[in-house]
């Protein structure tokens, strides 16, 4: 009983939830540790019932580093949201991270050639013959479009990736899948160029209900072509599953990756195997787009949806607790809005977003551009520097220079008493801002170059600033 007594006080200080009973502690233990065994955060199988098995600090830190990678709290306990984690959708290859190395990691070789020939020898009913073939032909590209890779199907003979379905009663399959739910898909190492996906998923295409074919059939290529897993829980080639996304693109640290391996791609390549953009929506060519990590910022916004969106170019990328979304060309979102904008601002008051560049200014109600628009700027001046809602007293504020202007939406402004210097309203910001923003604390953030000043509700910049963008902002490791 002394043994049995002592595990279970060690079981609760890693558990989360005290009022669960001593059973219902030790499944959760032991799930959680099968699971971080079987994906490579455990070394050595740990049996709760044994006081020589046990390692508290090595269980702790196996679950903090699963937590970071998976964008959870980092407190090394197993708690709700750690286990449901765990249960979620992923891939089958394991996520070997350690502290040393937490970016992207090599998985096997590499291809020799740069021409890759695929054939894929059965379909999943979901999508049929046509669908399923659609799919992974735009997951293909995603790679092509960064490397200079080429991929070509072939319908018989032996090919370099080879690809099919299979459940879990299969006998093909090496590593069974385990029904609908959590493992999608699995892959091999180069030379071996075996890609499995499950056969009992709703494999789907341009839906947000079931399994998105083409974003994990993109992943598991990835594996295939010699990349492991990220760190980035918005990478492709991050282990957990995020979901449909309309305007899905590689993330950075997929582009880093596999150009490590491969090169970039100089020009257009005649043999590539498509020529036309996934199923469902323009790809961006990640060439062009901005790097979040260094870009310089045109303008940010807390916008519709109480999203964070930030400009750069002619692209934008949406910000998170967790970092950044993948860069997605302006267009694609706002129709008619053109790039490399000097300022834009959300109104919670009206429900309008306000996007300026030049003598011109844009109005939209949610992704729709207003009746009229752009209009002439008449009451400011051109090319101003930055715009944000003060919630203070309700009305937007426009900043150029060391000046600014403020006007309300609704009732009548007298412009003509403005610009005034931006001390008068500011302590501490900085002049000639690249953006600001109010945020959701309600405090007011400025940012120029690489990086940002907070001021709180006195208007006035909080002590220990300016910091990081890149690394606060952002959350970029490199």
């Amino acid at each position: 009983m002394g043994c049995l007594f002592q595990a279970v006080v060690i079981l609760a200080s890693i558990l989360c939830t005290t009022s669960l009973t001593v059973m219902q502690r030790r499944d959760q233990f032991v799930e959680a540790t099968n699971y971080l065994k079987k994906y490579g955060y455990l070394s050595t199988p740990l049996d709760p019932h044994a006081e020589t098995d046990l390692s508290l600090e090595t269980v702790k830190e196996a679950i903090r580093i699963f937590q970071r990678i998976s964008n959870l709290p980092v407190t090394g306990r197993i708690d709700t949201a750690t286990i449901e984690k765990m249960r979620g959708p992923r891939c089958g290859v394991e996520d070997p991270f350690n502290q040393k190395s937490m970016r992207y990691r090599r998985f096997g070789g590499v291809w020799r050639k740069r021409s890759l020939t695929y054939r894929i020898f059965n379909y999943t009913p979901d999508l049929g013959k046509e669908g399923t073939q659609r799919a992974i032909r735009s997951a293909f590209k995603y790679w092509s479009d960064v490397t200079p890779l080429s991929f070509k199907e072939v319908s018989y003979g032996r090919a370099d990736l080879r690809i099919s379905f299979h459940d879990q009663s299969s006998t093909l399959c090496s590593s069974p899948f385990d029904g609908r739910g959590q493992v999608l898909a699995h892959a091999e190492a180069p030379p071996s160029g075996i890609i499995h996906f499950d056969l009992d998923e709703l494999w789907t295409e341009g839906k947000y209900s079931g399994t998105n074919l083409r974003i994990v059939a993109a992943h598991e290529i990835g594996h295939a072509l010699g990349l492991g897993h990220s760190q980035y829980s918005t990478a492709l080639m991050a282990p957990h599953y995020r979901g449909y996304t309309s305007y899905f693109s590689l993330h950075y640290d997929d582009v880093k990756g596999i150009q490590a391996m491969y090169g970039k791609r100089e020009t257009e390549d005649s043999n590539s195997v498509d020529k036309t953009p996934p199923t469902t929506a323009p790809t961006p060519s990640l060439s062009e787009a901005p790097d979040p990590c260094h870009a310089r910022l045109d303008a940010v916004m807390l916008g519709p949806w109480k999203k964070t969106f930030a400009f750069s170019g002619d692209y934008f990328w949406t910000v998170t607790d967790a970092g950044y979304q993948e860069p997605i060309r302006i267009n694609l979102l706002w129709k008619a809005l053109p790039g490399h904008i000097n300022a834009a601002v959300h109104s919670p008051r009206t429900n309008k977003t306000y996007f300026f560049k030049g003598n011109k200014f844009w109005r939209y109600t949610g992704l729709r551009l207003d009746y009229g628009y752009p209009k002439q700027l008449t009451k400011l001046s051109p090319h101003i520097d930055a715009a944000l809602y003060l919630e203070k007293n309700k009305k937007l504020v426009f900043i150029k220079g060391s000046v600014y202007w403020q006007w309300d939406e609704i009732s009548y402004t007298d412009m003509s008493v403005y610009p005034k210097p931006l001390t008068n309203l500011f302590t501490g910001a900085p002049s000639y801002p690249d953006a600001a923003l109010t945020w959701k604390n309600g405090k007011i953030y400025f940012f120029k170059g690489h990086k940002y000043w907070r001021l709180n509700h006195q208007l006035r910049v909080d002590t220990g600033y300016p910091l990081s963008i890149k690394e606060r902002w952002m959350q970029c490791n490199y």
